[in-house]
């Protein structure tokens, strides 16, 4: 007899869910916390536009990357991480990027661009940025994004007490600055 070399059977739907699965929650994510990455970008890289990029390739690599998180906390924090960590070669050690670049764009919905231009004329904000990076990063993850000690830590890649000490050395520097203000 003969043997059969039938090609084997198409792979039924239900086992192609995990990829709409997974296209469905990277979508939730997106529509649930790109807002709120693309703020933790600009006060760290201080431009809108540079931000949104920032927070569209952390989106991608976590799409398109090896590293699936397991749930939607476990891949929000590691779009956070994601965030912080490629925004740390665009500003540099201490460089200050132009205050005069490029605002919200144009195709921003209005209630959106309306915050960050609250954002960009805010005293806090303004002292924020002459921070040191590991300072500024600190206190945006702990007091902006409401993280504990422990998860800007995990964020950053250091341990809570440099967290601590951060935090301490920015608040001491933040409150000289905005005492001066008029």
């Amino acid at each position: 007899m003969l043997e059969s070399h039938a090609l084997p059977e198409p792979v039924p739907a239900e086992t192609r869910v995990d990829v709409i699965d997974a296209d469905a929650a990277v979508s939730d994510l997106y529509g649930a916390h790109y807002c709120a990455l693309v703020r933790l970008a600009v006060l760290l890289v201080h431009d809108t536009a540079t931000a949104e990029g920032v927070v569209q390739d952390a989106f991608v690599a976590m799409y398109a990357g090896t590293h699936r998180p397991r749930d939607n906390g476990e891949a929000l924090s590691y779009l956070r991480t994601a965030v912080v960590r490629r925004s740390r070669p665009l500003v540099g050690h201490g460089v200050v990027a132009d205050r005069n670049g490029p605002g919200p764009t144009s195709d921003m919905p209005s209630a959106v661009r309306g915050e960050f231009n609250l954002l960009d004329r805010s005293a806090v904000v303004t002292a924020l940025r002459k921070l040191p990076r590991g300072q500024r990063e600190a206190v945006v993850l702990r007091y902006y994004c409401g993280l504990s000690e422990a998860e800007a830590a995990a964020t950053m890649g250091i341990t809570p007490g440099a967290v601590k000490r951060h935090i301490s050395s920015a608040m001491a520097a933040l409150r000289s600055v905005l005492e001066r203000e008029p």
